[in-house]
């Protein structure tokens, strides 16, 4: 099995077996889109340019404001929440979730996904 074939099955079953996630991705540092498990109608590049975008800002919003090194975004609408993690130096995990999700026990499977997939992209 591929290193992306292995990526993408560590979000589908990030999708599967958390409550609550609803689509995942692992996009590169550039805006390249390693793996995704995204809705059909959604445009794989526009997300991982975007996401990029998002993680640059946070990356220097973390470091200008003197809050350590950077953990995660998280954006949060009324359909649901975007959050990005970190998975190693070069990609970050995208996850979305719905509206009322358990946000403690996602942060604790995102995490583990993201250490498994920065394993993998190491």
């Amino acid at each position: 099995m591929s290193r992306s074939e292995q990526i993408l099955k560590q979000i589908k079953a990030l999708t599967t077996n958390t409550p609550d996630v609803e689509a995942a991705a692992v996009i590169d540092n550039d805006g390249l889109m390693i793996a995704s498990a995204l809705p059909a109608d959604a445009d794989d590049d526009s997300v991982a340019a975007m996401t990029a975008a998002m993680l640059g800002l946070g990356e220097r919003t973390t470091t200008e404001l003197g809050r350590g090194t950077f953990e995660m975004v998280m954006v949060r609408g009324d359909e649901g929440f975007l959050i990005l993690i970190r998975c190693g130096p070069d990609a970050v995990l995208a996850c979305l979730t719905g509206p009322k999700a358990k946000l403690g026990l996602i942060f604790l499977d995102l995490r583990r996904t993201a250490a498994e997939v920065g394993r993998l992209l190491a």
